[in-house]
């Protein structure tokens, strides 16, 4: 196995009620839940081991429980001595796990951040105005065709590229269902309504990107020590203020999730881990190439056989 191996870090859609169960034995993860309790002010600890799962799914909820979780995981894999990946990337929420692992944001500024981001990100679209659809089967160009078509009538985008042929669009509810019956009508072999509260990642959102903006002035962010390919252009960063305004642009702009796994095959990796609960990642990419072995790290046997294998890498 060659050293040249990335982690990745999961979005919204990977949590479940009980995701922690196998590590709740560690005294690492116990005290990342610890932090997280404290920086928040509440038992998300408790929310994450017993639920309810509407609470859990509940996107100011859901934003912070997943960092904590992948984190968690993250320090627990080097702990064990796993060696530190050459490259690093998250799909959405899950680029703020990308830059706690690497040095960049403070675990406790970064649950609080997250949180922000969310309640910005429901307050933007009233619930029930906007949501999000999986096109599935469609080119890309293709899909960028109908929400054109469909937008004569309101806001409607692409804004999640995950795989060759799955494509997230999101906007208003009636220009979506006609990006919807468009796409079935261009050759779609599905188009799949999302379970989400709002059109995330949509220009929609560009009050919550600007609030983000503010917020982030007043949190530190250092250079990565592991270089971070960002959703918005997939491109890396050092500068702190080069980092904030790609977080505060993110969450109005499309996330270039397959060009970031392709980006990856470019500069050499061979293998990637998926660190956090879950395993959507994983599967996205093997779908966008067979060059890239992909693990998922979602329990606590996983995450061990992980840093045993990147231990005994030259």
């Amino acid at each position: 196995m060659t050293a040249n191996f990335a982690f990745v870090f999961p979005g919204q859609g990977s949590q479940s009620v009980g995701m922690l169960d196998s590590f709740s034995d560690i005294p690492v993860v116990r005290q990342t839940i610890e932090e997280a309790n404290e920086a928040l002010g509440f038992d998300l600890g408790k929310l994450i081991a017993e639920g309810p799962a509407e609470e859990l799914n509940l996107t100011v909820n859901t934003q912070p429980a997943l960092l904590t979780g992948s984190v968690a995981m993250y320090r627990y894999y080097l702990s064990l001595g796993g060696k530190v990946p050459s490259l690093m990337a998250g799909h959405s929420l899950g680029e703020y796990s990308a830059l706690v692992a690497a040095g960049a944001l403070d675990f406790k500024d970064a649950v609080r951040l997250v949180r922000f981001r969310a309640e910005q990100m429901q307050k933007a679209v009233p619930v029930g105005e906007g949501s999000m659809s999986a096109i599935l089967g469609l080119e890309d160009d293709k899909v960028r065709e109908v929400c054109l078509q469909a937008s004569a009538g309101g806001v409607v985008e692409p804004v999640n590229f995950n795989t060759p042929g799955q494509v997230v669009i999101a906007g208003q509810v009636e220009p979506l269902k006609k990006a919807m019956e468009l796409a079935l009508e261009a050759g779609a072999r599905r188009a799949l309504p999302l379970k989400v509260s709002g059109p995330f990642h949509s220009s929609l959102m560009k009050p919550a990107a600007d609030a983000l903006k503010i917020r982030l002035e007043e949190v530190t962010v250092k250079e990565p020590q592991i270089p971070v390919l960002h959703n918005v252009d997939v491109k890396t960063r050092e500068q702190e203020a080069d980092i904030k305004d790609a977080l505060a642009r993110q969450v109005a702009s499309a996330v270039l999730w397959a060009d970031t796994v392709r980006e990856m095959e470019k500069l050499g990796i061979a293998t990637l881990y998926e660190c956090g609960p879950g395993a959507a990642l994983t599967g996205m990419v093997k779908r966008i190439t067979p060059n890239i072995k992909a693990f998922s790290l979602n329990n606590k046997e996983a995450v061990e056989k992980a840093a045993q294998q990147t231990k005994e890498l030259n």
